[in-house]
């Protein structure tokens, strides 16, 4: 109107302008990083769990038995069962998880006009029980490759158990630092733990069946 303030000021932003300045986010720097978390930690946790199973089971025939022929079959049978139970484990607890989560979002009932679409866009974005199971069977046959190779052409005992360990701790430390860089944690508290829990159970396994197998069990 006529009448109104001269000194007063009003800046008109367009509506359309300032939804479109709302909406526009640079999109090619968003990752939802949820959608790699399942086969990134079935991934790191296969690999590790592998490595020292495999040895660890290498480690106790070699406690009892010098000969190098059985203490690599004994690894690769341990990577063989291992690697089966760590996939059908993964899918079965992964397939679980899914079913879970599709029930409580058919309870929530989120549907709209469009609501099988949302649904399907939705399932996207849920844990893959397959790509978990395969995931998880990959990395640990390739952690258990380490103790294998170590062992398979060395045809001295001690030396070959003694390069065992440094493999195998080597690759302790790898996948510890591995595993903070993916999870954000200080990877000088992170691999410590790792090696020691691989050391351990690489001691206890031996010391167990050097026990067991002096007792007078005949093998």
């Amino acid at each position: 109107m006529a009448a109104s303030n001269p000194n007063h000021l009003q800046i008109v932003i367009p509506e359309h302008n300032a939804q479109q300045n709302q909406c526009d986010f640079p999109k090619d720097k968003y990752f939802d990083y949820s959608q790699r978390a399942q086969w990134l930690r079935a991934a790191v946790l296969g690999a590790n769990d592998g490595l020292v199973c495999t040895a660890s089971l290498m480690m106790g025939v070699g406690a009892v038995k010098e000969d190098a022929k059985v203490m690599v079959l004994t690894g690769f049978a341990g990577l063989f069962a291992g690697a089966c139970s760590m996939a059908i484990g993964e899918f079965v607890s992964v397939h679980s998880q899914l079913d879970i989560e599709i029930a409580q979002m058919k309870r929530e009932k989120r549907m709209t006009n469009n609501g099988q679409n949302e649904v399907e866009l939705e399932k996207e974005k849920l844990p893959k029980p397959w790509q978990a199971a395969m995931a998880s069977a990959l990395a640990f046959s390739l952690g258990a490759v380490v103790p294998l190779l170590a062992a398979a052409f060395i045809a001295n005992y001690k030396v070959r158990l003694g390069v065992v360990v440094a493999a195998v701790t080597l690759a302790l430390v790898a996948f510890g630092g591995v595993g903070a860089v993916v999870g954000g944690t200080p990877v000088a508290s992170s691999c410590p733990r790792v090696v020691v829990g691989g050391w351990m159970a690489m001691g206890i396994t031996f010391g167990l069946t050097k026990l067991i197998g002096s007792s007078g069990l005949e093998m």
